[in-house]
């Protein structure tokens, strides 16, 4: 039997791209819907990691009142602006308000870096999985870029239409979903956190 592990998110574009990744890996893997968990977590900490903790801790322990031995991973990721001093930051997904689509977060994020000549940025996925009777592991993955004049692409989801790769001439929106997870922060994340569980097999 594949090792259980739920992915404590809702947002559908998260899930896609773990499920993209981690296909073909020895885990069997569930969206927190899946097995019960529906509420809003509240993400108060300061940093990605933080948030990835709350996240994971908040569903493995509605998790292991049902399921001893299942496992969660959970994610927090977001853009980095140089020029804004590193936001949106933690206030990725809410950088436009609490409800606020992707493109209204974007489209805020162009009109802050019209006059800004300094278009460094870089995305950051912090991933913390929680396995019983272990302290929570940590995994990070960044990919670094630019913030682009104006969104280009159809493709991805969040900010990816308006980020260009560092030595790429397409943007995240511009990439097929293999093409962007090859690269993507939440990709690097990912593999690393397979390579550890893999390592001990």
């Amino acid at each position: 039997m594949p090792q259980a592990v739920v992915i404590a998110t809702g947002n559908a574009g998260k899930v896609s791209e773990f499920c993209a990744i981690l296909k073909g890996s020895a885990f069997s893997f569930l969206v927190s819907k899946d097995v019960g968990f529906i509420e809003e977590i509240e993400e108060t900490a300061q940093t990605f990691k933080g948030n990835a903790e709350i996240k994971a801790k908040a569903v493995f322990e509605y998790v292991s009142q049902k399921y001893k031995d299942y496992w969660v991973v959970a994610d927090d990721s977001g853009l980095e602006v140089e020029a804004l001093g590193g936001r949106p930051g933690v206030f990725s997904a809410r950088y436009a308000g609490e409800n606020a689509t992707g493109v209204e977060r974007y489209t805020k994020l162009l009109q802050e870096m019209e006059r800004q000549t300094n278009r460094n940025a870089r995305f950051v996925c912090s991933l913390c999985l929680i396995r019983p009777g272990r302290r929570p592991e940590f995994f990070e993955g960044e990919c670094r870029g630019s913030i682009l004049p104006q969104a280009r692409g159809s493709g991805g989801f969040g900010y990816d239409p308006v980020f260009l790769p560092e030595g790429y001439s397409n943007g995240f929106g511009e990439m097929s979903e293999e093409e962007k997870n090859a690269l993507s922060h939440r990709g690097r994340a990912i593999r690393s956190m397979l390579e550890r569980l893999n390592a001990e097999t």
